[in-house]
Order: C-alpha cells, then structure tokens, then sequence
C-alpha cells in the first residue's frame, strides 16, 4: 500500500471515528433518549441480578394465599402463595432475554435477505422478495398460535426462536431498499472495480452507511419480540410453569384476580410489558433525531430562534412575555 492510500485510509478512519461520537454526542443529549436508556438500563440491572434481588423462590407455595401488598411481600401473593415481586424480577430477565434475543435475530435475518436481495438483484432479488411478501401477507399472530399450536409446551425461549424466524419480513424489506439506494453510489461502483467480492462489499461498504436503519430496526423488533411472547403466555401457548411477565398474567387472568380484587397480581407484569415498550419507543426517538435531518434542523433552528430572543431581550427589545417593548426612549 502506497504512503497516499494509507493517509487516505487513515482519513476515512478518523472521520468516521469522529461521526461516531458525534452520534452518541447528539443521542444522549437528547432527553427521550437518556429516560429510554435509562429506563431500559434498570430492567437491565434486574435481570442481571435476578437471584440476588428476588428474596424468594418464584414457584414457592409457602406463603398467604392472596396477602395485598406488604414489608414482606412487597407486590402481594397469588392465589397458591407465591411473592409476585420474585415472579417479576425472574420474569424480566425472562421477558428481556427472549425480546432482544429474538429482536436481534429477526434483524439479522433482515440483514441477511434484504441487503442481499437489493444488492445482487436479478433472480436473487426475484426470489428473496417473492419470499419476504409471502411472510408479509401472513398474519402475524395467527401465524404463530398455528405453530405453536403443533409444538405443545414450548418454552419462553423456544417462542422467541419461532417469533424471531417468521418476524424478519418487515425488516427486510427496509434493508432491500436502502440496500439498492446505496448500491448506486459511486463508492461501490469503485469497490467493485477494485475487485472486492460480493460479501466484502456487503459487510464493509453497504452495512455500515445503514446503521440507523438497523439500530431503529432492533427496537422495534424487541418490542414486538416482547408483546409477542407476552401476548402467546397470555393466550396459554406456552409451558405455563415457566416465569415470564406473559404467564404472569394468565394465571392472573385464570384464577380471576381481576374479579377478586387482586389487583397486584396482574398490574405488575402488565406495567412492566408497558414500561419496557416505552423505553425502546425513547430510545428509537433519540436515534431519528440523531439520523434524520430534518429533526436536526428543526432542534438546531429552535435554538437559534430561542438564542435570538434571549438576545433581544437583553437588549431591550422583547418584553419578559415576549411581545414588542414599544418604543425607545427619545422617539
């Protein structure tokens, strides 16, 4: 490699480094971002330390049946006597494991379609759209209470196994599209006269300019990952003495808890399903703002415009409530 080329490499490496933090830079300054962070990060922690948080064995009868709340069983008792505060600790890093494990493969198999249907085209694309259209037609939850209805007694796991494998068309047909925009692009037409094979290109060229594509990708997967498995527990599609926020609620909704008062029994798991949501809708707000354009030119135009009020004000020309001062003294 000529001493040019290295510095041309060494450029490109240090642009990019900058854009990079750039990014993070303008992701957490933006406050939906850090609350989604931070709040996706407090599950994290939970389910991280799940045995040392929770202070009983999930699945123990040892307890009242159906004590409310109290110092010793902070989100009450089931109709058996379990402490529902140890379900729902064990049943987060249960929940949590399954959607982002299942959010992140159904993004990789996003990747894998659709790049490679839009980048290599002709009968590969033919093909590999024909495929992500059937799934796209298919109803999604009938989709899968008609596999689960031929494997009995899956595990969490195993459901985001199966939501991961038939929840990758919507995914790749995004990918497709970004995939046949960039490859139009003069740099890839020079990658491809410098002789860098298929999968090169792929990995090295195409993947990396739609970063923010597949990272809004892997939220929206990982929410839909979590309301799915939570949604087919719910339903009883799923070996109902595993501990997921999902069997939390149907034996909740089994034992009428609802209709006994219990209310600690199913607002738990039921907030957690909408707090976690939440925190992955934050945190795909803080993306778009840092990639779309126009939200950083509205941000960067609302800051002006405040800056040249603030400016305005000191000088006596705006009022504190923002109309005009009214003439100078001396007009």
């Amino acid at each position: 490699m000529t001493v040019a080329a290295m510095d041309v490499a060494q450029g490109r490496t240090k642009r990019a480094s900058r854009r990079k933090n750039s990014a993070f830079h303008q992701f957490f300054r933006s406050p939906k971002a850090l609350a989604g962070v931070i709040l996706f990060g407090m599950f994290l922690v939970v389910a991280v330390f799940a045995p040392v948080i929770a202070p009983y064995n999930p699945t123990s009868t040892a307890f009242g049946m159906l004590q409310p709340p109290s110092h010793a069983h902070w989100f009450g008792t089931t109709s058996l006597g379990q402490d529902v505060f140890s379900q729902f600790i064990w049943g987060t890093r249960t929940t949590l494991i399954v959607g982002v494990g299942a959010g992140l493969l159904s993004t990789v198999i996003a990747i894998l379609i659709g790049v490679t249907a839009g980048y290599v085209g002709g009968v590969v694309d033919s093909i590999l759209n024909a495929l992500c259209n059937i799934f796209l037609v298919m109803p999604g939850l009938a989709l899968l209470i008609i596999i689960e209805s031929y494997v009995h007694n899956t595990t969490p796991y195993m459901n985001g196994l199966i939501i991961a494998l038939t929840g990758w068309a919507w995914g790749a047909r995004v990918m497709r599209s970004m995939a046949m925009t960039i490859s139009s692009r003069d740099y890839i037409a020079a990658a491809r006269l410098s002789g860098m094979s298929t999968f090169r290109i792929i990995l090295f060229e195409i993947v990396p300019n739609m970063t923010s594509v597949i990272a809004s990708n892997v939220m929206y997967a990982c929410l839909a990952a979590v309301l799915a498995e939570s949604g087919l527990a719910y339903l009883g599609f799923e070996n109902v003495a595993s501990t997921s926020w999902g069997t939390m609620l149907y034996w909740a909704t089994q034992n009428s808890a609802l209709m006994s008062g219990a209310w600690w029994w199913f607002v738990p798991p039921g907030l957690g399903i909408a707090l976690l949501g939440t925190s992955f809708a934050l945190m795909n707000f803080g993306i778009d703002q840092v990639t779309n354009p126009r939200l950083r030119t509205s941000r960067k135009r609302r800051e002006v415009e405040r800056a040249l009020r603030e400016l305005r004000a000191q000088k006596g020309e705006v009022g504190a409530d923002g109309r005009g001062a009214g003439t100078r003294p001396g007009n």
